[in-house]
């Protein structure tokens, strides 16, 4: 049995159009097909192909009526933000200027970071429950380009 590849990753929040206008407005996922499972989320996609069943999941918290969550994935305590013992998640992407762009208009914090040997770019984000998002871009798209003022940048080696 071999594995070929990450199908998803799913993130529990308290709230869920929160977490969804992130992923939307920001990342510029968009919502798509999700069975009707007994607990409340959406399942978001990186394009118009639904086979993959999304590349992110949203999970609803209840706490009103937490029963078809746990019955489905289980009772687990939910930290206040952050994403626990899994450090960050990366995705490849381009047009850095525009995501630059997007997150001074959201009012994102961000960091950014330039590892030189691997030729990469590199933005981190948190979601609204605390997940750290990486970003990485073609090192191309900001060679010559000024960091946009108020981002803290350094140069370093990728985690």
């Amino acid at each position: 049995m071999a594995l070929s590849r990450l199908a998803h990753f799913s993130i529990r929040t308290t709230d869920l159009e929160r977490s969804c206008a992130f992923y939307e407005r920001v990342l510029g996922f968009r919502r798509g097909f999700r069975p009707p499972f007994d607990f409340p989320g959406a399942w978001l996609y990186m394009g118009d192909d639904e086979s993959d069943y999304g590349a992110v999941h949203i999970i609803g918290i209840d706490r009103d009526n937490p029963a078809g969550l746990a019955a489905y994935l289980g009772e687990k305590d939910l930290p206040e933000s952050g994403t626990g013992t899994l450090d960050h998640i990366a995705f490849l992407a381009t047009g850095v200027a525009q995501m630059w762009a997007t997150l001074r208009a959201e009012g994102i914090p961000w960091r950014d970071r330039t590892v030189p040997s691997l030729g990469l770019h590199q933005v981190f984000i948190e979601d609204p429950s605390g997940v750290t998002i990486e970003l990485n871009y073609p090192a191309a798209e900001v060679a010559g380009l000024a960091l946009p003022e108020g981002t803290q940048a350094t140069t370093g080696a990728m985690a």
